[in-house]
């Protein structure tokens, strides 16, 4: 073999290697994102004026997305990662199944620079905006209806038939400033994170609709969802 061969064999070899390393990094970073997801959803949860169990009770599917911060953004940057995790059973009103993996591109707002965490729960609350989301490329406010969530004594009354909402926003700031808002904000499933994941390509629609097994780093941010909203009713 030449020299050159031997530089092309070695330059080749390495590349593979590091591939390989990027593949369960890449994967921890997904683990990381689940567990970021329930401890962002149990705060939003146990906030005096957080996510109501009777709202959540309403819901068909919830994205949690955590620790979005506020700064400014590069045209057609990506911008904010989170799960979805919707309920199991051909109504969709049993217990919590296996998350998919959902980015949040925020590229169409105008950001400022600064330092503010925001973490956001959005209960969908419509099988519309259960199958728009599932559709992919959904933009709030546009594919479908959404509102800031009631909170407290507004919850009780609040009717979400009536007020043809299909999402309802929860949003917990991690300083006494204003958050980020999430008006016109747009959203898709993170492929590239459900195949780290899930070993597999798999799109949203068939993680949420097919039965996929539960993943060990999933389980708390499920078990929190079961224990706080068992059944939707």
């Amino acid at each position: 073999m030449t020299n050159t061969g031997r530089g092309m064999f070695w330059s080749l070899a390495t590349l593979l290697a590091l591939c390989a390393m990027a593949v369960p990094l890449f994967a921890q970073d997904e683990e990381q994102r689940l567990a970021n997801s329930a401890i962002a959803l149990q705060q939003i949860l146990s906030e005096h004026n957080g996510l109501p169990k009777r709202i959540l009770d309403k819901g068909y599917c919830v994205i949690i997305f955590p620790g979005v911060k506020k700064v400014a953004l590069a045209p057609g940057g990506s911008y904010g990662s989170g799960v979805l995790i919707c309920r199991k059973g051909a109504k969709m009103d049993g217990s919590w199944g296996a998350p998919a993996m959902y980015a949040l591109n925020m590229r169409s707002l105008s950001m400022q620079i600064g330092s503010t965490e925001t973490d956001f729960a959005l209960v969908i609350a419509s099988q519309k905006g259960v199958d728009q989301i599932l559709i992919g490329k959904t933009k709030l406010g546009s594919n479908v209806a959404t509102a800031t969530g009631p909170r407290g004594a507004d919850a009780v009354s609040y009717n979400i038939d009536k007020n043809n909402i299909d999402v309802l926003t929860y949003a917990r700031v991690h300083a006494p400033v204003a958050g980020v808002s999430l008006k016109g904000a747009s959203m898709d499933s993170d492929e590239g994170a459900n195949e780290a994941i899930y070993g597999k390509d798999k799109g949203a629609k068939e993680i949420i609709q097919g039965n996929q097994a539960l993943v060990p780093a999933a389980k708390p941010l499920v078990d929190l969802l079961d224990k706080a909203s068992p059944m939707r009713q």
